[in-house]
């Protein structure tokens, strides 16, 4: 035991999705690490104690698909700024994908950003690592040196490897190192030139449409390769009905396949594409009202395993121009938990099952050491205002780029301080 300070968390609500815990207690820190949680915390005389009624204290986030702009891009995000907007969102733990300039495909480069990240981030960012060099679906890269320096995982970020003898090679080789092949299902020959949703809305509109099946086509052909090399694969966004009624037979027969679904594509459909709105060009795209209500029964019966906010920030030229030319993403990071609390709040599904899939579930696919309360672990976390109403005003969000698709939405949550390592890197009160 260290001579660091004790620091006491009292009278708040703990909820912790791994120790099976919703209930009013206490958390004890010292130092960066946790010493004890629960309702019978025991205190010692010389703590600083902090009274917490009426907030809700939660495990730090982990948010597990995250784009930025650094390294080469700056003027879209830096790792700074999406470290400021991640903590003001009680986010403490991102996974950054690869597709930077130049691509994360490079032992070097890993070391690189961990190394940046601890000189300019206020919160623990993860570099994953791209499957194929340069990300073009072509030659592999070298899995068990990327991993060893620190790559958390392996994708080609917002790209699918379209071609199946590779994808095959790179499951068989990650199976080696019980590595995490993340794809982004997405066909780019069914693609084509779509740019929203194919449906009634698109042809009215005068868009290009991008078929479910342009979404399902891959997740079907990586299953078969899954059931042959027997790697554990994760499909970093799905958007469709069908996806979910596939991953969720997939798991009935034992296949290593888990999902994540963005916040974003839980709370808003198609229609909010009308009038050519750019900042809801997503990818995958919006679909329908009918496949919205089917991912959200996805997180409720568990086929859905992870929620993400596909941060993909985009500077406003980008976005500034005509529908089919403007660039796809959305900011979502700060907004990621009031998002997912609109489950909680409209649908009534339960807060510590919510919870799961933004904290233990993506901490233990990246085989991180975060999202729980248990004594030992480290001091991460953030207290929470679950009821507090609040309206997203783009331009005030932490972010680089303003480009949120939930501009102008109302939404439950506030998060009112945030703690990596038993440091505040957040204070609304005092907006740091």
């Amino acid at each position: 035991m260290t001579d660091a300070a004790f620091y006491a968390f009292v009278n708040a609500r703990l909820v912790d999705p791994v120790q099976e815990r919703d209930e009013i207690g206490g958390l004890l820190i010292q130092g960066d690490r946790i010493v004890d949680s629960g309702p019978d915390i025991i205190i010692p005389d010389e703590a600083e104690t902090l009274d917490c009624t009426g907030l809700t204290l939660l495990p730090g986030l982990v948010d597990m698909q995250v784009f930025t702009g650094e390294p080469g891009e700056e003027h879209r995000e830096t790792l700074a700024t999406v470290s400021r907007a991640a903590a003001a969102g009680g986010v403490t733990n991102l996974a950054m994908m690869p597709n930077t300039s130049p691509v994360i495909d490079d032992a070097a480069l890993v070391d690189y950003v961990l190394r940046r990240a601890r000189a300019t981030s206020i919160v623990r960012i993860h570099p994953m690592a791209a499957i194929t060099k340069n990300c073009d679906g072509t030659h592999m890269s070298e899995f068990g040196l990327l991993q060893e320096a620190g790559a958390v995982a392996f994708t080609d970020g917002d790209k699918a490897v379209m071609n199946a003898l590779t994808m095959r090679r790179a499951l068989s080789y990650a199976a080696n190192f019980d590595a995490l092949i993340m794809q982004h299902a997405m066909d780019a020959d069914l693609q084509s030139a779509g740019v929203m949703h194919e449906g009634e809305l698109a042809t009215r509109l005068g868009l290009a449409g991008i078929p479910v099946a342009a979404e399902t086509a891959i997740i079907d052909r990586d299953l078969r390769l899954v059931e042959l090399t027997g790697a554990r694969y994760h499909i970093a966004q799905i958007s469709a009905a069908d996806s979910v009624a596939t991953i969720r037979a997939a798991k009935a027969r034992g296949l290593k396949v888990s999902c994540s679904v963005s916040a974003t594509h839980l709370m808003l459909n198609e229609n909010d594409v009308e009038s050519y709105r750019t900042f809801a060009k997503l990818n995958p795209p919006l679909r329908s009202e009918g496949d919205r209500l089917a991912l959200v029964d996805g997180i409720a019966d568990g086929t859905i395993d992870v929620v993400v906010s596909g941060h993909n920030p985009q500077d406003a030229e980008a976005k500034r121009q005509t529908f089919a030319q403007s660039a796809y993403g959305t900011v979502g990071v700060e907004t990621l938990l009031a998002g997912l609390l609109t489950l909680h709040h409209a649908d009534g599904l339960e807060l510590k099952s919510l919870l799961a899939t933004v904290t233990s579930r993506p901490a233990e696919l990246l085989g991180l050491e975060a999202g729980s309360l248990e004594a030992g672990n480290k001091a991460d976390f953030s207290l929470v205002d679950l009821d507090a109403p609040w309206i997203v005003d783009a331009d005030n969000l932490r972010s680089k780029s303003k480009n949120a698709a939930i501009d102008g939405r109302k939404l439950q949550g506030v998060v009112e301080a945030c703690y990596v390592s038993g440091k505040r890197v957040f204070d609304l009160g005092g907006q740091k």
